[in-house]
C-alpha cells in the first residue's frame, strides 16, 4: 500500500492542476513578488563538432563504389537518404535487408565527408527507438545551443529548429531505424548545408517523400565478395582457394560472409573445405532453415546456416556445450544491451547444466559469452559497468527461428527468473532499471504467450513497478492498461493475475494525479476480489487498504479512517499483530489520523508502530523507513518543527544510505525537512533547500510529475514568506 507524506501549504489550500501542463508551473494559493527560473545552461560547443558513437570500419572493409555514387547522387537531389536492404537472388539463394552492409556504406561516406573538411557537425545516432533519438537530439542540442533541456523532447525539438536556422555545414545519420513511425516529429529538416543518411531494415512508404531518396542497398558484387575473402584471410593466403566459389554460395551476402570467414580462419579451413561443409550441412539440417512464408526474402537460411556452424564451433571451445545454449537465451533478450550479469545467474546455471548434464559454475557461463565473442556471435563490452552483452538482431531471428515451440518456452521463462534474480530492491541505479526494462519489454515479444504460461509471470509486473517507483506514474499507469487487456484476453477477467493488474493499474492512476479515479477502480475491484476470492483473502483485504489510502488522498480522511479501523479488526483477527500487512494498516491509520485533523494522536500512534517496525522487520526496512517520515511529519504538524527538523535530518541520512539520492522516497524526505525547516523559523534555509530539491525532482522525475510541483508550490510558498520577512 502506497502513501504521500508530502502535505499541502499556504494555510492548507489546495491546489490542483487537471490536464496537460507544458513547461514550467508555479502552483500557489498567493504569490507575492517575482517568481523566476533558470534554465541550466552550458557553454556551447564550438565547430567543428561530431557527436555519437560511430561504429569501426569493417577489417576487410570493401569500397562499393556504385552504391556510394548512388547515395552521393541521392544527397544532391534531395537532403535525406534512406539506405535499405534489396532482396537479391543469386545462384539460387535468397539475400537481402540484413546484413546487406547499409551501416558501412553510411559510415565510409560520412567519414569522407569529415576526415576531407567538408562537414562542420557530424552526428551519429544509434535510431533503435523514439527514446534512443529523442535522447541523442536532446544531447546535441545541448552541446550546439548551450541550452540543456529538462525534457528530452523539448530538446529534440530544439536541435530541429538550430538545424534549421543554421547555416553550417551538418550530417546525421541514423543508424538501423526499427520503425518509421520513431521519427514522426523527428526528421531534421532540409538546408542547403544539411545532409540526412538512414538506414533501416524497413521499405515502408512513409520513409519515403519529403526530400527523402530511398537507396536499396544490394548484397556484395561477386567481385566485392571475392575481395572481401581474400581480405579477411590475407594472414592464411593459402585458405582463400575456392573463394569465387564460396562468396557465390553464401549469397555475396557481407555478413555471411564475415562468419564463414571467422569460421575458416578459428579451424584452419580453404574456402573450398567450408563450402562442402555449408552444403552438407544445408541438406541434412532443414530444420535449421525458417520457413519460408514467415520470414521476408528467405536469406536467413543462409544466415542461419552460416551461423549454426559458428555456434558449434562455439561449442567446442572450452567449456564445451555452453556458447548455443547461451545465444539461444540472448535471443529474447534486448539486442542493444543485456546486462552480463543475467548470464551468472542460478536460472543460468541450471539451464546450462541441463543441456549438459554437467555441474555450470558462474565463471564457466560467463567463459561461454567469450567462446560467442571470439565467433562474432556477440560482443561483450569490458568498459561497461554491467559487461554489456549485444548482439545483433538478425542472429537473434536466426537463432530464435531454429528453436522449437517447447525450447522457446523453457528460454523465455528461465530469462524471465534470471532477470527478476538481478532486479535490485531497492532500485538505486536508475540506468540498470531502464536496462532491465528494456530487455524485459524484449522478452516479452519474443517469448509471448509463453510467460503467461501456467498465468503471467512476476517479471512483466516489476517491469511496470519499475516505472511508477523511478518517478515515471504516466508511464506506470498506461503500462498496466497494457498490460491488463493482455491478461484479460489470455487469462480472462476474473483470473487472480487479472485483478492484479487492475489493483497495479489503480494505484499507479491514483500516483499520476487522479485519487478519484483510483477511489472508483480499487471500489469495483474490491467488489470482484470478494466474489472470486473471498472477503478475508490476503488480496481482497490488500485492495481494502489500498481503498482507504486513496479515500484519504482524493480529499476524505475521516472515511479513510473509518475503513482502515474496520481493515485493522480483521488484520488482527485474520493475521496477527505483528503480520507485515497489520503493521501497513496501522500506518494507513495512525496517516489520516493526522490528516483528520488529530496529528497529535497520529505521532502516538507512529511512536508505537516504529517500536513495532523496528523489532518486526528491522531499522532498515522501507516500511520502517516510512514510519519514520510519516512521525516525524505529524511531529512537526502538532507542533514541534524543531523535533521535526532533528528527526528529517537523521531519516534522510539513512535513505541515502540505503535507497541511494534519487529514490523518490529520498526527495520526499528532502521535501519534508526543507518545509520544516521553514516552519521552525528558517525560510531562507527552507528556500535554498527547495531549489536544489526542485532540480533534482526535474531531473528525476521529470517536471509534471506530481512531486515535483509539490516542490514547485512549497518553493514558491517560502520564497514569498522569505520576501514578507525581509520587507517588514
Amino acid at each position: 500500500m502506497s502513501h504521500r507524506p508530502d502535505v499541502p501549504q499556504a494555510g492548507g489550500t489546495v491546489n490542483r492542476v487537471v490536464g496537460d501542463v507544458s513547461g514550467s508551473l508555479v502552483q500557489a494559493a498567493v504569490i507575492n513578488g517575482h517568481v523566476h527560473f533558470h534554465q541550466k545552461s552550458c557553454p556551447a560547443v564550438s565547430l567543428p563538432h561530431r557527436a555519437g558513437i560511430a561504429p569501426q570500419q569493417a577489417a576487410a572493409f570493401q569500397d562499393r563504389a556504385g552504391t556510394t555514387r548512388l547515395l552521393v547522387q541521392a544527397l544532391e537531389s534531395g537532403n535525406t537518404a534512406v539506405l535499405t536492404g534489396w532482396p537479391h537472388v543469386h545462384t539460387g539463394v535468397v539475400s537481402g535487408l540484413g546484413g546487406v552492409g547499409k551501416t558501412q556504406v553510411a559510415l565510409n561516406y560520412a567519414q569522407r565527408l569529415w576526415t576531407t573538411g567538408r562537414l562542420d557537425v557530424w552526428v551519429w545516432v544509434t535510431a533503435g527507438s523514439r527514446e534512443a533519438i529523442v535522447s541523442s537530439y536532446a544531447h546535441l542540442a545541448a552541446d550546439l545551443t548551450g541550452v540543456e533541456d529538462t525534457n528530452p523532447e523539448r530538446g529534440a525539438q530544439r536541435l530541429l529548429e538550430w538545424l534549421a536556422a543554421s547555416t553550417a555545414r551538418w550530417l546525421i545519420v541514423l543508424d538501423d531505424v526499427q520503425n518509421p513511425a520513431d521519427l514522426r516529429g523527428l526528421w531534421p529538416p532540409a538546408t542547403p548545408g544539411g545532409r540526412v543518411v538512414v538506414t533501416t531494415r524497413r521499405r515502408d512508404a512513409a520513409l519515403r517523400g519529403h526530400g527523402r531518396r530511398l537507396i536499396e542497398v544490394d548484397v556484395f558484387t561477386p567481385g566485392e565478395a571475392e575481395a572481401y575473402l581474400r581480405a579477411a584471410l590475407a594472414d592464411q593466403p593459402h585458405l582463400a582457394e575456392g573463394a569465387v566459389e564460396l562468396a557465390a554460395e553464401l549469397g555475396c551476402l557481407p555478413l555471411a560472409l564475415a562468419q564463414a570467414a571467422a569460421y575458416m580462419l578459428d579451424r584452419g579451413l580453404s574456402c573450398t573445405d567450408y563450402r562442402a561443409r555449408w552444403t552438407s550441412r544445408q541438406r541434412s539440417l532443414p530444420s535449421l532453415l525458417p520457413e519460408r512464408e514467415g520470414l521476408p526474402d528467405e536469406h536467413l537460411a543462409t544466415v542461419a546456416t552460416t551461423w549454426s556452424l559458428s555456434v558449434e564451433q562455439a561449442n567446442r571451445l572450452e567449456p564445451a556445450r555452453i556458447a548455443g545454449a547461451l545465444l539461444e537465451m540472448t535471443s529474447v533478450l534486448e539486442p542493444n544491451g543485456i546486462p552480463g550479469a543475467l548470464f551468472i545467474t542460478a536460472p543460468v546455471t541450471d539451464m546450462l547444466a541441463g543441456r549438459t548434464g554437467d555441474e555450470v559454475h558462474a565463471e564457466q557461463a560467463r567463459d561461454g559469452l567469450g567462446c560467442l565473442h571470439r565467433l562474432n556471435l556477440i560482443t561483450v563490452d569490458p568498459r561497461s559497468d554491467t559487461q554489456t552483452v549485444r548482439v545483433h538482431a538478425l542472429v537473434q531471428r536466426a537463432t530464435r527461428d531454429a528453436l522449437h515451440t517447447q525450447q522457446l518456452a523453457m528460454v523465455g521463462r528461465a530469462m524471465a527468473d534470471a532477470l527478476l534474480q538481478i532486479w535490485p530492491r531497492p532500485e538505486r541505479n536508475t540506468a540498470l532499471g531502464q536496462v532491465l526494462r528494456a530487455n524485459t519489454e524484449a522478452l516479452a515479444e519474443a517469448a509471448g504467450e509463453h510467460l503467461w504460461e501456467p498465468d503471467a509471470h512476476t517479471v512483466l509486473f516489476r517491469a511496470g513497478n519499475s516505472l511508477g517507483n523511478r518517478g515515471l506514474v504516466t508511464e506506470a499507469r498506461d503500462y498496466f492498461l497494457r498490460l491488463h487487456s493482455t491478461a484479460t484476453e489470455r487469462l480472462g477477467p476474473d483470473h487472480p493475475r487479472t485483478l492484479t493488474t487492475r489493483d497495479n493499474l489503480a494505484r499507479w492512476r491514483g500516483e499520476a494525479g487522479d485519487p478519484v479515479g483510483a477511489v472508483a477502480a480499487f471500489e469495483q475491484l474490491l467488489t470482484d476480489r470478494v466474489r472470486v476470492l473471498g472477503p478475508i483473502h490476503t488480496h481482497t483485504m490488500i485492495t481494502r487498504g489500498n481503498l482507504a489510502y486513496w479515500r484519504g488522498e482524493a480529499g476524505d480522511p475521516a472515511a479513510a479512517v473509518a475503513t482502515f479501523e474496520q481493515l485493522l479488526t480483521d488484520h488482527m483477527r485474520v493475521l496477527g499483530p505483528d503480520h507485515p500487512h497489520t503493521l501497513t494498516t496501522r500506518n494507513g491509520l495512525a496517516l489520516f489520523r493526522g490528516k483528520a485533523g488529530d496529528p497529535a494522536g497520529s505521532v502516538a500512534a507512529f511512536e508505537q508502530l516504529l517500536t513495532d517496525h523496528m523489532r518486526v522487520l528491522g531499522p532498515d526496512h522501507p516500511d520502517t523507513l516510512t514510519t519514520r517520515n510519516n512521525l516525524a511529519l505529524f511531529r512537526g504538524e502538532a507542533g514541534d518543527p524543531a523535533g521535526s527538523v532533528a528527526a528529517f535530518e537523521q531519516l534522510l541520512t539513512d535513505h541515502m544510505r540505503v535507497l541511494g539520492p534519487d529514490h523518490p522516497d529520498t526527495l520526499t524526505t528532502r521535501n519534508n525537512l526543507a518545509l520544516f525547516r521553514g516552519e521552525a523559523g528558517d525560510p531562507a534555509g527552507s528556500v535554498a533547500a527547495f531549489e536544489q530539491l526542485l532540480t533534482d525532482r526535474v531531473r528525476v522525475l521529470g517536471p509534471d510529475h506530481p512531486d515535483t510541483l509539490t516542490t514547485r508550490n512549497n518553493l514558491a510558498h517560502w520564497r514569498n514568506q522569505l520576501s514578507g520577512r525581509t520587507t517588514l
